[in-house]
């Protein structure tokens, strides 16, 4: 293995939805193993996901995640994968019959909220279940950022 491709593909994955920490007021979160081809692992591992316009769902007693896009990989031949394809994830049956009862109550949804690669080297998905923040919700939000970082800032 050459030395830039060692440092090409790195166990330290943590990928962030922020516009979901933004838009959604999370209730529970779960972690998930995704189910990927060969050519989808390196990409994660080379960090080119986006999880901005991904979201979860039930189909049949099962949960897929959609929208969330991880690019082809460069040195992929014709075998491989689709950018967008949908992608199960892998929980015990207890947690998707607790998840199922839960979104089937008004407003809420589920959405993948970080990627990341643990120790074993295996790639999971942490999903939350979410209601949607009101625009008031928002703006208090914001505030509070502001506000701390002044504090932060006279602090030093």
């Amino acid at each position: 293995m050459a030395k830039n491709e060692k440092q090409r593909f790195s166990n330290n994955i943590n990928i962030n939805n922020r516009k979901a920490r933004h838009e959604y007021q999370f209730l529970e979160k779960y972690i998930a193993g995704i189910q990927l081809t060969g050519t989808e692992i390196k990409s994660i591992r080379e960090g080119k996901v986006n999880l901005q316009e991904g979201y979860c769902y039930m189909k049949k007693g099962e949960m897929f995640v959609k929208q969330m896009h991880i690019s082809p990989y460069k040195q992929g031949t014709h075998y491989n994968h689709e950018a967008d394809r949908e992608r199960k994830l892998l929980l015990t049956k207890k947690e998707l019959d607790k998840i199922e009862s839960k979104t089937n109550e008004k407003g809420l949804t589920l959405v993948p909220i970080r990627l990341f690669i643990n120790d074993r080297g295996l790639a999971k998905l942490e999903i939350a279940l979410a209601k949607g923040k009101k625009l008031y919700d928002k703006r208090e939000d914001i505030k509070k950022k502001d506000v701390k970082r002044e504090l932060d800032r006279m602090r030093m």
